[in-house]
């Protein structure tokens, strides 16, 4: 629900007043169209618009853009409660805190590793099981047997992946990382750190790779590592009597924040096994504020992570893991290759990010018209969603098993250390038809796990091993194939699609400048992979550390950060990454870090709203419910009258979820005067915190009898006294600016001169977005 602001200049002589029905009966009507449904996972395109209802009774049409979802309140209601609060801490609890913060932290890297191993270890065993059946049956020249059991395989395992997303948790389709990046912004979207969710995400997951489509478990893993940072930061459960008195400090936004950033990095460190680089990418992608206590916790996390994967992987070195082996839990170790370049070498390197930036700002626009196409069909219902699944499932399985049969069988090389050809699930040199000695190069790429793949694409010293042919027909397929599965309802990954495709024509390029060119193709393919990954997400640091900690060669790090560098440069003159525009494309009021131009031409009371809800100090039952009741509004400024005060004045700021449990703790009386001492006895500062999973004080819930409406609440002990406001003179992009380096979510704009009312509006996100801003004032040319 948009949270609604108000001007107070139309309002009466005094220009302050409690919510009266005469007042809101000429309130803001929505007339949303497009909204997104329960944030089901579909993609809506329509433009959100609302129909407002101004004084004049004059209709216009606003370009606001209207979101269901909430946004979150990092910010820290300093009222007397809290203060108090405070005050009464004595020094073991304040070290209890502190340890707590730390163990979260601990169990967050412990959770998150588990289920990164236990995802490496379910994939590697499905997809190996059904590679080794398909080879089976060729070996025994049953190709149609092969082809039915492996699309077979794959259809049914994508069915239930689907079936998981559609009926389970819609919120777990997609990679997650965009749902991640909103909420960490502030945004409160529905249900996408949910326990149905994390379980679909986990789950799904696994089917969704096993069945062989270009996704990857990267992005979900990420997803994953923040649901679980979510649940243990919870604070408990009310509903099963499982709340512990010593997890109230947990029982807020700011602090679920925190968790959910060290979850973020835990997740990229599970999925590559680079820890430093699941730091750098919380701070560079993900987290909206950061800040140095927040690094050591979350550097803390990533170690145990990195530790727990180590620990794991030693155990299934012995084989006891069924398929999985040392290969597993990404490792594209090059560095046995001699890294020594020259300026030809530069020059190619500079090329592979030129041609890096154009495929990638083009792979981001077609994935926006997929994800455009898709979101017409996902919202007919689950039916809709599976059968698109199965669809592209049989797509992706006919592409993997007929296009090595366009292949040729190639001798096998003399001097390698491994099996050729091989037949059992990875490797190299995969038969397919071919006769003993011989290999098919494509069968090597198409007929394997994604990770696989990747392998045999960087593998160092093997410059014949796949013909310019074959490589050129993958990156084909691979980046096609890529774009149409990348919104269908399972939970899937960019990366290693993005890591497929530009290894692959990086190594095509090695093979074209290997007359004067030194550097191995594998590398070459390792620095393709790196320009698509900067031309698509337009990261630079942390997709530079994590790909020299997948790598472990130090030595490509200059090469590494000029394409990744050149790449970047180049993708971001045709549009934005691929994560900034899912956000966009799911409606969610994301705040840039950065204000558009056109804000500098605008002052703070230029976008404020009117009418302005407020209520004085010590208010009457009666205005409160009915302004609940009548209005979305999440947050209200307390404003106190003569004879409370000299004159008209602002004395803080309540939230509609404080105002809910105050008025169910029936702390009222006959008289207008203040509740003293008693309220700070009757109530805790536990009483006020926020519920997990939205599951907090409702207005249904309230029993206000008759002869309590007319009786008074005193609302300064849980009024922040101390909000953040703003002149009403200041730029909008100033306010902008503060707005989210701060993590607010309401900011008051006050008045430059004595004698009029002390608060001119309220500013939320909402009013800083863009649609919002130009449906005011449509004039404005939004590049300028």
């Amino acid at each position: 629900m948009r949270e609604r602001k108000m001007d107070l200049d139309n309002r009466a002589t005094h220009g302050l007043h409690t919510v009266k029905e005469e007042d809101v009966e000429g309130d803001i009507e929505n007339d949303a169209k497009g909204i997104l449904n329960s944030y089901n996972g579909a993609y809506s395109t329509e433009p959100l618009l609302v129909k407002r209802r101004n004084t004049t009774s004059q209709t216009a049409i606003v370009g606001a853009n209207i979101s269901p979802i909430e946004s979150l309140d990092y910010e820290i209601a300093e009222n007397e409660l809290f203060k108090q609060d405070w005050r009464s801490r004595k020094k073991v609890q304040i070290f209890q805190y502190i340890l707590l913060k730390w163990a979260f932290a601990l169990l967050i890297g412990l959770f998150t590793g588990l289920v990164g191993f236990f995802n490496n270890i379910a994939v590697e065993n499905i997809s190996g099981f059904k590679l080794l059946l398909t080879n089976k049956l060729m070996r025994k020249q049953h190709y149609y047997k092969a082809f039915a059991a492996f699309a077979g395989c794959n259809m049914v395992l994508a069915a239930a992946a689907a079936a998981l997303c559609a009926f389970i948790a819609p919120a777990a389709a997609g990679s997650g990382i965009p749902e991640v990046k909103a909420y960490l912004n502030g945004i409160d979207a529905h249900s996408i750190l949910a326990p149905g969710t994390l379980f679909v995400k986990i789950l799904g997951s696994i089917l969704g790779v096993s069945a062989g489509f270009v996704v990857g478990k990267e992005g979900p893993m990420v997803h994953a590592g923040a649901c679980i940072a979510s649940l243990l930061g919870q604070g408990g459960s009310r509903k099963y009597h499982l709340t512990w008195t010593w997890l109230r400090y947990f029982k807020n936004d700011n602090e679920r924040r925190d968790l959910i950033t060290c979850g973020a990095a835990a997740g990229v460190a599970a999925a590559f096994r680079a820890p430093v680089g699941g730091v750098l990418f919380a701070l560079e992608e993900a987290a909206s504020w950061w800040r140095s206590a927040l690094l050591w916790r979350t550097f803390f996390t990533t170690a145990v992570v990195a530790i727990v994967l180590r620990a794991f992987m030693e155990f299934c070195a012995t084989g006891k893991c069924g398929l999985f082996g040392k290969g597993g839990l990404i490792m594209y170790d090059v560095s046995s290759e001699k890294v020594q370049y020259s300026g030809p070498d530069v020059l190619a390197v500079i090329l592979l990010g030129i041609i890096g930036g154009v495929f990638g700002s083009l792979y981001n626009y077609l994935v926006d018209k997929v994800l455009r196409t898709y979101s017409i069909i996902n919202e007919k219902g689950a039916a809709f969603k599976i059968s698109l699944v199965i669809a592209i499932a049989l797509l992706t399985s006919c592409c993997s098993y007929g296009l090595p049969w366009f292949g040729r069988c190639i001798p096998c090389p003399t001097h390698i250390t491994v099996r050729c050809p091989n037949t059992d699930e990875s490797g190299n040199y995969k038969s397919f038809q071919c006769p003993p000695g011989y290999y098919n190069d494509i069968a090597s790429l198409f007929l394997s796990t994604n990770d696989d793949a990747i392998r045999n694409l960087f593998s160092a010293s093997t410059k014949k091993e796949f013909r310019i042919s074959t490589l050129f027909l993958f990156f084909s397929a691979v980046y096609c194939l890529g774009i149409v599965t990348y919104g269908i309802a399972i939970p899937s990954g960019l990366f290693i699609p993005v890591i497929l495709a530009g290894a692959c024509y990086g190594r095509l390029v090695g093979r074209l400048f290997r007359s004067i060119s030194n550097l191995d193709t594998g590398l070459f393919a390792l620095l393709g992979a790196a320009s698509f990954l900067g031309g698509t997400m337009r990261m630079t640091v942390s997709l530079c550390v994590i790909l020299l900690e997948l790598t472990n060669d130090l030595l490509l790090l200059p090469l590494v950060m000029v394409v990744l560098l050149i790449s970047k440069s180049v993708a971001d003159n045709f549009n934005r990454g691929v994560y900034d525009q899912i956000v966009k494309l799911k409606g969610l009021p994301y705040m840039e870090a950065h204000a558009e131009p056109y804000m500098r031409h605008l002052v703070a009371r230029d976008v404020v709203s009117s009418p302005l809800v407020t209520f004085l100090g010590i208010e009457k039952v009666r205005n409160i419910l009915h302004a609940l009741r009548t209005t979305g509004h999440n947050g209200f400024p307390v404003i106190d009258e003569p004879p409370s005060s000299d004159a008209p004045e602002l004395c803080g700021l309540v939230l509609r979820s404080h105002l809910l449990v105050l008025l169910k703790g029936k702390n009222f009386s006959r008289e207008r005067i203040p509740a003293g001492q008693e309220i700070l006895h009757r109530f805790a500062v536990f009483d006020f915190s926020k519920a997990g999973s939205g599951k907090g004080v409702k207005l249904e819930d309230l029993a206000i009898e008759e002869e309590e409406m007319d009786m008074y609440v005193d609302l300064h002990p849980i009024s922040n006294a101390s909000p953040h406001t703003v002149v009403e003179t200041m730029s909008l992009a100033k306010a902008a600016i503060l707005f989210r380096q701060i993590g607010l979510r309401h900011m008051c704009v006050v008045p430059t001169s004595q004698g009029r009312p002390p608060i001119v509006g309220i500013l939320t996100r909402h009013d800083f977005m863009p649609e919002h801003i130009l449906g005011l004032y449509p004039r404005i040319k939004p590049h300028k």
